[in-house]
């Protein structure tokens, strides 16, 4: 099985997207929900839950479920390394920095562990600690360790019962039940970590997103070849191209805060809720790339981002790493240091992230893995 370039230049897009918003430039602001009111932290989750689903049905189907809940287990444990490693280099290292430079990036970012460095770091351990920016990779592992049941439910008895409880749990987060449990947990414990402290993303929502794109990768596993493009009506195609249209233009028209002040209209669009507009915005999207991708996809090919993409959890790391770096010395100076200053960072990352994803996945020759490296790569990437 030859790699799908297509999905490793959606992915290595998604990164450099991820990047781009990240790094305290100017152009912060203008790479930031760039399509709508849609991050890439969405699409990264989406391409990431399809090639799951995808890689680990086949894995099922050719070795049996015992040995794709094995696969499920190792590449929870390989994200959870990498949480690890992330958190030690943070409390080790940018938390000194940020201290000895008084850089408020950085004190601001890691207040919890400035004032309660043993909690943080016990909770840390356990991925219920999540300061921002590295609050991702412990979802993943949730997702990592529940998707082989769901996979398993799906395959044995279809995919209709488990997408109705993902919706629900998705309509319930919407009214705050992730914060009703934790403030349960705290009534019974005396759990001392604040809950703006566990993470940004509410998880009980942004399964939805997991879930939505296990399935589609699991489905197409069977049916790899299918023609996306006839798959939906071209009035529903029309209606989402309108949607996308309308969400992108308004989006570069008010910037990223849809309604100005009006929270309660904002939290349509929630990022962290994955509010319901929002999620409105992500089908249009999808519908329209679903729609149209296949058609364009040779046309818009691009090495450098299959490159990056092929070795996303490498790239997402190392972009980690470096954004952090430039908080801890340079602090969240957006738009007040010299433009050459803004293309030279950006510059410099980009090339240290093009470096680890060369290292990372090497060119093979003819630019095709054999089939069981392919394998074992698309699952561990």
């Amino acid at each position: 099985m030859s790699r799908r370039w297509e999905l490793d230049a959606l992915r290595g897009l998604m990164l450099v997207m991820m990047t781009l918003t990240h790094l305290p430039t100017r152009f912060s602001n203008w790479f930031g929900q760039p399509f709508g009111f849609v991050s890439a932290a969405e699409g990264f989750v989406l391409l990431s839950a399809f090639m799951a689903g995808s890689v680990y049905t086949r894995r099922a189907m050719q070795q049996g479920v015992p040995a794709m809940r094995q696969a499920f287990l190792l590449r929870a444990l390989k994200l959870y390394g990498c949480q690890l490693g992330i958190l030690v280099f943070v409390f080790a290292v940018i938390a000194k920095i940020g201290v000895s430079l008084e850089q408020p990036a950085i004190t601001n970012m890691l207040s919890f562990y400035l004032r309660d460095p043993f909690t943080a770091v016990w909770s840390g351990v356990a991925l219920i600690y999540s300061p921002p920016l590295v609050d991702i990779l412990p979802v993943y592992v949730v997702f990592m360790l529940a998707s082989p049941w769901m996979l398993t439910i799906g395959l044995r008895r279809g995919w209709t019962p488990i997408m109705i409880a993902s919706t629900a749990l998705w309509f319930l987060a919407q009214f705050d039940l992730t914060r009703f449990l934790y403030d349960g947990v705290v009534a019974v414990t005396g759990f001392k970590v604040p809950f703006d402290q566990t993470g940004s993303f509410h998880i009980l929502a942004w399964q939805f997103i997991w879930i939505l794109g296990l399935w589609m990768g699991s489905n197409s596993a069977s049916a790899r070849d299918r023609d996306a493009s006839t798959v939906f009506p071209q009035r529903l195609v029309t209606i989402a191209g309108t949607i996308a249209l309308v969400a992108f233009m308004w989006r570069h028209s008010v910037g990223q805060i849809p309604f100005g002040s009006f929270d309660a209209l904002n939290l349509l669009f929630d990022k962290w809720h994955l509010g319901p507009l929002r999620l409105i915005n992500l089908f249009a999207l999808l519908i329209v790339t679903l729609h149209f991708g296949p058609r364009l996809k040779s046309a818009l090919r691009c090495r450098l981002l299959e490159t990056v993409g092929a070795a996303s959890l490498p790239v997402f790391c190392a972009h980690l790493v470096i954004v952090l770096l430039v908080l801890a010395f340079i602090g969240d100076q957006r738009g007040e240091i010299p433009l050459w200053a803004d293309v030279a960072i950006v510059g410099a990352s980009f090339a240290a992230l093009y470096a680890v994803a060369c290292i990372a996945n090497p060119p093979q020759e003819g630019g095709v893995l054999n089939k069981e490296r392919a394998i074992n790569a698309h699952a561990a990437r």
